[in-house]
Order: C-alpha cells, then structure tokens, then sequence
C-alpha cells in the first residue's frame, strides 16, 4: 500500500480542496445552464432523447 513520506501542510490540503470545490462549482453551474436551455427550448451543442411515443400515437 502507498503511504506518503511526508506530512502535508494544511495550506497544501487546503488548496487541494479549494479546487476541487471550485470544479464542483463550475460543473453545477454549467448543469444549471443546460437545463434551462432544454426547457426553453433553445438547446444546441448536444442531443438529447425526444419522448417517441407520443408521435407514434398521434398517427
């Protein structure tokens, strides 16, 4: 099993964190965005599936 050499500073771990908090945050951000373009129907740049029944019902 690895274990590390040497201690880590709490400023190294601390940084460590911030980071990934603020790679959380942006992808939370970017969700947020794409579902609100879905919704209102202005959606580009990636596909997502349509209910296909309804169309299939209507004929």
């Amino acid at each position: 099993m690895a274990v590390p050499k040497k201690k880590t500073s709490k400023g190294k771990r601390n940084q460590r964190h911030a980071t990934w908090k603020g790679k959380a945050a942006v992808a939370a951000e970017k969700a947020l965005s794409i579902g609100k373009s879905v919704l209102t129907g202005r959606a580009q740049g990636f596909v997502y599936p349509m209910n296909e029944t309804s169309d299939e019902e209507a004929d």
